[in-house]
């Protein structure tokens, strides 16, 4: 059922390019298009000419250059994806440091008391001037790392 109707609609769409069209102007000098030519008079034919439908025509490539040609392709897509994908986790660990820096700074400005370590794994609590050195190191930290 599919092949005959796709086989009407070929023949159908075939026939429509054979078709002539004539144009010619009646009495009152309209101008009339038809696929009939007109009654009476006839008149020498005016072939209209299109433009040559002739495909460029290259070369037919073989079977190894079109291979070649997917191959190169394929390697170029895949790296763009990894370029892509470091450029992502680049960006990821960009905001990451950019986060941490900015909580550091908050915690600093918020007043409570710091607890640190030293090298001996005691505890102890930031002065005052400790504070304002941690901060301005903080404040520097923010300024490189969230552009």
């Amino acid at each position: 059922m599919k092949r005959l109707a796709l086989t009407l609609a070929l023949l159908l769409s075939a026939t429509g390019t054979l078709a002539q069209i004539y144009q010619w102007k009646d009495e009152s000098g309209k101008t009339i298009l038809s696929d009939k030519p007109p009654p009476g008079q006839i008149r020498p034919q005016r072939q209209l000419e299109s433009q040559p439908t002739t495909p460029v025509t290259q070369p037919q490539k073989t079977v190894a250059d079109r291979d070649l040609e997917f191959r190169k392709r394929q390697k170029e897509s895949q790296e763009g994806a990894e370029k892509s994908g470091k450029e992502q986790a680049a960006a990821a660990e960009r905001k990451e440091v950019c986060d941490n820096s900015r909580r550091h700074l908050q915690l600093l400005e918020s007043g409570e008391r710091i607890a640190m370590r030293d090298d001996k794994g005691e505890r102890y609590f930031l002065e005052d001037a400790q504070r304002e050195q941690e901060l301005v190191k903080a404040r520097q930290a923010v300024q490189t790392n969230c552009k």
